[in-house]
């Protein structure tokens, strides 16, 4: 068909039966591979769900050995922290401690980040805005203006993002200035091979080139592997956790270089990572109060202090943080989804608050408690559903009257580290952490729970981004078991419906593909039907209309007609004249 040469770099369908084995996975980037440990995390309940997806986070600390370079702040420079979507939320929050770091030290803020699309994406997925190298470029251009040393930390779990792939091959081109850091969880023959539509250059090659100046110091590329999500190619989960704990591990020890030698930092990386270890341990004892959390109906509405913390789940901030942000003024168009103050919380959200909708608390022992009780008194008039994600250091209590307005809380107690000012940020970083993955498990094992996970696919994805999109193309070879061509075809046509799939459309680059999939439901769905039945795009979008479970009626089928991934049969029969589910 025309325009497959775009789709060169595909892997074709495998034998029915083989992908699971070892020989394909092989050939698929470890943060788009199927996870053993959950192939079956949509039969579990959530007791279950919260113990796999904390053996599936507990895979970062299993990997031993990865390289760290040792380098020290530049003098008189900057030190950007860069991603787009999670990783460029771990940016934002990483640049923010850090800096807090070095004032309370003395010492003049150093840090800070770029997020694809800018500081709106903090606060709101805009996925696509990632495709860009020449916008990663643009900004970079920005914020290192009149700088004389620049470090430039590039996060991309998949090595995948071209708005980092672009920063990387730009800080190449100019060494005198930067210095680039690439982090992600592949191998770099792994790193995504597709061609960037507004570069000249993959990120396989790039991050090739940034391999081979290394053994230079000119660039550094931090890639251990840390094992496949607990859902498939889900990188907000175990890849953000894992970007957290090693770059907060090496710049806690990058300031310990500057200040007691490049010996003082080694030999504090590993009982830093053992902190990060010691806080999955006091997180996940926590499982049965997670999994009433994840059983919750309704909304959830997170309402945090600090640090600590759209439209099933929305986040609010008390307290005001804008200054933390770049470019505050993008955010104040973003309305209520987003609050700086109690009071917006009050007026925006309290009344539409049903008995139904549950409100998590989340805040530390030392944050303003009467503040924090004040509120919980006013939201409790509206719903009963209110629960609490309260971390303590040894010694702390929290009041009786303020302990009583929860019917149930998740209560996190952390020992005291070190005496010293770091001990307060790595403690930070802790709560963060254990935070992270108790909102991580909650929000993934619901989506489990409601029946949108297809063992531990996630089937009914937005095609928002070629990351995405190349996924989706992926998952429906898996499940289909049709060639590669077919399943593009496939793919095309629910992209484009009602719109007939000319040669035009077909030669179209993958960023049109994408503009058009970009706001359509059940693209990936409605498509595996076609290939499944061999039937019209109405004819699948019928059947999928009668389900009220998108995953569980594909599974169904696939359980009735012998193709599970690992099934051995080859031929998909034709449509039937009625839905083959009750």
């Amino acid at each position: 068909m025309p325009g497959t040469k775009r789709f060169q770099h595909v892997i074709e369908t495998p034998e029915p039966g083989k992908w699971e084995l070892s020989e394909y996975e092989a050939s698929l980037p470890i943060t788009e591979k199927s996870n053993p440990l959950t192939k079956d995390l949509d039969k579990a309940n959530a007791e279950q769900i919260v113990q796999l997806l904390g053996q599936c986070d507990a895979e970062i600390f299993q990997e031993e050995g990865s390289a760290m370079p040792a380098y020290q702040d530049p003098e008189g420079g900057l030190v950007v922290l860069s991603g787009g979507g999670t990783s460029g939320r771990m940016a934002f929050l990483m640049s923010v401690s850090f800096n807090q770091l070095m004032k309370g030290l003395g010492q003049k803020p150093l840090y800070t980040y770029l997020i694809a699309g800018g500081d709106r994406s903090v606060v709101a997925s805009r996925e696509g805005t990632e495709d860009s190298a020449l916008h990663g470029i643009e900004e970079l251009k920005k914020v290192a203006a009149g700088k004389k040393r620049v470090i430039v930390i590039g996060i991309s779990v998949g090595l995948s993002a071209p708005f980092v792939a672009g920063q990387m091959d730009f800080c190449m081109s100019n060494p005198d200035i930067f210095l680039p850091v690439l982090v992600g969880f592949n191998p770099i023959n792994m790193a995504r091979n597709d061609p960037i539509e507004d570069w000249n250059s993959t990120f396989r090659e790039i991050a090739e080139k940034m391999q081979k100046l290394q053994e230079k110091q000119k660039a550094f590329v931090l890639n251990p592997a840390i094992g496949p999500e607990g859902l498939s190619g889900s990188s907000r989960m175990k890849g953000g956790s894992a970007t957290k704990v090693l770059l907060e591990t090496l710049l806690l020890a990058a300031h310990k270089t500057v200040d007691r030698g490049i010996a003082a930092s080694q030999s504090c990386l590993l009982e830093i990572l053992r902190t990060f270890e010691r806080a999955h341990k006091v997180t996940y004892s926590q499982g049965t109060k997670i999994a009433a959390l994840m059983k919750q109906k309704g909304r959830v509405y997170l309402v945090g202090w600090q640090t600590l913390d759209f439209q099933d789940v929305r986040g609010f901030l008390i307290g005001d943080h804008s200054d933390m942000f770049n470019r505050k003024e993008e955010l104040i168009d973003q309305g209520p989804q987003f609050s700086f103050s109690q009071e917006d919380f009050l007026s925006s959200i309290l009344p539409s608050l049903t008995e139904i909708d549950t409100v998590l608390f989340i805040f530390t022992l030392d944050d303003n408690l009467t503040e924090v009780e004040t509120l919980v008194e006013q939201v409790k008039k509206k719903t009963p559903n209110i629960q609490a994600l309260a971390h303590s250091t040894v010694g702390q209590y929290l009041p009786s009257p303020l302990k009583k307005l929860f019917p149930s809380i998740i209560s996190i107690t952390w020992p005291l580290l070190f005496f010293e000012y770091e001990g307060n940020f790595i403690q930070k970083f802790q709560r963060e952490l254990s935070t992270k993955w108790v909102l991580n498990t909650v929000s993934t094992g619901a989506h489990v729970l409601r029946g949108k996970i297809l063992y531990n696919h996630m089937l009914d994805l937005r095609l928002r981004n070629s990351k995405l999109f190349w996924r989706g193309l992926a998952m429906l070879q898996r499940f289909s078991g049709q060639p590669k061509a077919q399943c593009i075809k496939s793919l095309l046509k629910a992209i484009h419906f009602p719109q007939e799939v000319s040669e035009e459309i077909q030669a179209a680059p993958i960023s049109y593909h994408i503009q058009v999939a970009h706001e359509k439901e059940q693209v990936i769905p409605t498509a595996l039907l076609t290939l499944l039945f061999r039937c019209s795009i109405p004819e699948a979008k019928t059947h999928l209309t009668a389900s009220p479970s998108v995953c569980e009626t594909i599974k169904n089928i696939l359980l009735r007609l012998g193709r599970k991934p690992d099934s051995q049969s080859t031929e998909p029969p034709s449509c039937p004249q009625e839905p083959i589910y009750s």
